[in-house]
């Protein structure tokens, strides 16, 4: 009997399940496990990537050492003049001295410069065959308020001659005379070259009767300031590398 009722039991069990109580759609959803949601709101405890960017650049820049402000240049010194002009060095072959000419035309016989050196025609030969010279003329002026230190330099009419470092006199500047006149007209065909003048044309009186040696060339003047003027010997392009250069400075 008791078999029974327990299988009774068990089939009305089954036919009839044990009503549950309702379930509030609230109380599914509190206690349903929540899901994770990505949240929109700025959290100040992450570090955002582009305010981090922004901060880094920030401290370059501020690292950074200022642009200097842009201050012009110092003006340039004027750059010096070139001119092209004919030079002649001429003397007697025997116990005569060098004169230098420069002409700015070769029809012109009146020179823009003469002068005589007191270098021996000999003694010039001599340094030319090292296949250099330099001969600076110097003029020192003590008194700086002087007419001679405010004059054209071309108009200095003593100077201190140096050749190749050594001290061998001075330079005079002359004025042409009738006999440089004829000399310089008996060139004017030639504009480069050198050769032996015959007998009766001379750079002074009383010395007609000896040859007179000249060398003729173009020369490049550089205008330095109004202290400082050089000239430079143009080779031609078959000729050979002699280099000659002349200087007129003058120092206060």
């Amino acid at each position: 009997m008791t078999k029974i009722n327990a299988l009774r039991r068990f089939l009305l069990a089954c036919i009839h399940p044990a009503s549950t109580s309702p379930v509030h759609p609230s109380t599914t959803t509190a206690t349903a496990t929540p899901k994770k949601r990505l949240s929109t709101s700025l959290r100040d405890d992450l570090d955002d990537p582009h305010s981090q960017h922004h901060d880094n650049q920030a401290e370059e820049d501020s690292s950074e050492p200022p642009t200097p402000t842009a201050i012009a240049p110092p003006s340039a010194p004027p750059r010096p003049s070139k001119t092209m002009v004919i030079g002649t060095i001429f003397g007697h072959r025997r116990g005569g001295h060098v004169w230098f000419c420069v002409q700015h035309d070769r029809l012109n016989t009146k020179p823009a410069l003469l002068l005589e050196l007191s270098i021996p025609t000999s003694t010039l030969i001599q340094e030319m065959r090292c296949g250099l010279v330099r001969i600076a003329l110097e003029f020192k002026d003590d008194s700086p308020e002087s007419e001679l230190s405010r004059c054209p330099l071309h108009s200095v009419p003593v100077w201190t001659l140096f050749c190749n470092g050594r001290k061998l006199g001075f330079a005079v500047r002359r004025k042409g005379t009738d006999q440089n006149r004829l000399m310089l007209k008996t060139m004017q065909s030639t504009t480069v070259g050198a050769g032996v003048i015959p007998s009766g044309f001379g750079s002074g009186p009383g010395s007609g009767s000896e040859e007179l040696m000249y060398m003729r060339a173009n020369y490049e003047c550089v205008i330095g300031n109004a202290d400082s003027e050089s000239f430079h010997l143009i080779n031609p392009d078959d000729g050979p590398g002699q280099e000659l250069s002349i200087f007129l400075l003058r120092s206060r």
